[in-house]
């Protein structure tokens, strides 16, 4: 028994001072440490850059709708060529970024006794018409009124958390009056 005794005290002595030697080694702390932060870290970074260049993207799709209610509200009256142009110059404000999922709804109105819009005429390109603008204006203008809205859409694509969020479609409305006129027809 003494012999068990004292191979089990020697045992136990053993890995006393090997515990107690780990918890003082600090050799291969900052080792461990860096393992379990530098993943997290990585994904902030891209995190980071993703979100930064959302907030980019919607703010090119708002000016991408203000640019493109600002031509149209310039005119009395649009054609084909206005309106190619005015999708173009919408769609050029989105460079230097993929603009495949562009998509633009243009329509003008005119407001009747009820003060209920009429639809002039709309364009609609790459997306569906946006509906909701219209019928969120009803009462805001006199008789004989009349306002442009346009509706940008695009869908932007992540570049690196596209696995974790997916594609992330951005929307915006810009509307704007007739500068030369109450209405703006088409021909």
């Amino acid at each position: 028994m003494n012999l068990r005794g004292g191979k089990m005290k020697q045992i136990l002595n053993f890995l006393q001072r090997k515990a107690g030697s780990w918890v003082k080694n600090t050799d291969g702390i900052a080792a461990t440490e860096a393992a379990f932060i530098l993943p997290i870290m990585i994904v902030m970074m891209v995190g980071a850059f993703d979100v930064g260049r959302a907030i980019l993207m919607n703010q090119k799709v708002i000016s991408s709708s203000q640019i493109g209610a600002d031509l149209i509200a310039r005119n009395m009256s649009v054609d084909d060529q206005i309106l190619n142009e005015t999708v173009e110059a919408a769609r050029l404000s989105l460079q230097p970024y993929d603009t495949s999922s562009y998509g633009i709804d243009i329509v003008s109105l005119e407001f009747d006794e009820d003060q209920k819009p009429i639809e002039l005429w709309r364009e609609t390109r790459n997306m569906s018409p946006n509906i909701a603008s219209v019928t969120s204006t009803t009462g805001m203008f006199p008789e004989g009124e009349g306002v442009v809205i346009v509706t940008v859409a695009y869908t932007y694509n992540p570049t690196f958390g596209e696995a974790i969020i997916g594609d992330v479609t951005m929307q915006e409305i810009a509307f704007a009056r007739g500068r030369r006129s109450a209405t703006v027809q088409k021909n």
